[in-house]
């Protein structure tokens, strides 16, 4: 009996198999992998791993009664970071977009009604992204450059849309797990348990966020860590 087949493996049963492993947990890295076979641009999980610095990357859409917060901690500590905007969120709160920049910050794109991209084809992520970025630059004059995909997710055609219409694709090397609001403290230590040199650090505007912020940033910076907005740590 032969157990190995010598022909050439169609490449929706590798998909198939793959998938089967990365939800399984067995491969974690492998869609990684099959991005590169595809020739399509990997996402990017981290910066510059030989200089001491690391981003605060948040996405937003919710959370707004947090954002004042969250930016006053971030002047006190003369931190920029990098929001993610979902388009959707940034029609219902225009000034705070408009505020966001003129505070500094850096603007990214989050897509506009925060669908799951793996379930959408290249044109329909693509419109999610263009949406979003000609709200914004009419809000701001600021063109997003930087993706976010809801969930994390990707896939071929995740990422062939984002490239395709001039993005690179982010996503994050230490997870606040936020969302779930744990407490304060929980957050900081998540945090200041992984960070390494060019860590993205995804958050969201949340109370627990909101109350860890300050204390977080006087930490990293007391660790030899500059904060900065992803785009920053990238070069």
């Amino acid at each position: 009996m032969r157990l190995f087949y010598a022909g050439r493996v169609p490449r929706w049963y590798l998909g198939f198999v793959a998938g089967f492993l990365i939800l399984a947990g067995l491969l974690p890295g492998l869609a990684e992998l099959i991005a590169a076979d595809q020739n399509v641009p990997r996402p990017i999980y981290n910066g510059h791993p030989g200089k001491q610095q690391v981003a605060l990357a948040c996405n937003i859409f919710w959370g707004e009664e947090y954002l004042p917060t969250m930016l006053d901690a971030l002047d006190r500590g003369g931190v920029k970071v990098t929001f993610f905007i979902g388009g959707s969120w940034a029609k219902r709160h225009p000034d705070l977009v408009r505020e966001l920049a003129a505070r500094g910050h850096e603007l990214a794109n989050h897509s506009y009604s925060h669908p799951h991209p793996n379930t959408l084809s290249v044109e329909q992520n693509q419109d999610q992204i263009l949406r979003t970025e000609k709200l914004v630059e009419e809000l701001t004059g600021v063109k997003t450059k930087l993706y976010a995909p809801p969930y994390g997710e990707f896939n071929a055609a995740v990422l062939k849309a984002a490239a395709g219409v001039g993005y690179t694709t982010i996503l994050w090397s230490v997870d606040t797990v936020d969302w779930k609001r744990p407490p304060a403290e929980t957050i900081l230590n998540r945090v200041l348990g992984k960070v390494h040199n060019g860590a993205i650090i995804l958050m969201h505007p949340t109370e627990p966020t909101a109350q860890a912020l300050p204390e977080l940033i006087f930490r990293l910076q007391a660790r030899g860590y500059a904060i900065k907005p992803v785009s920053d740590i990238l070069n």
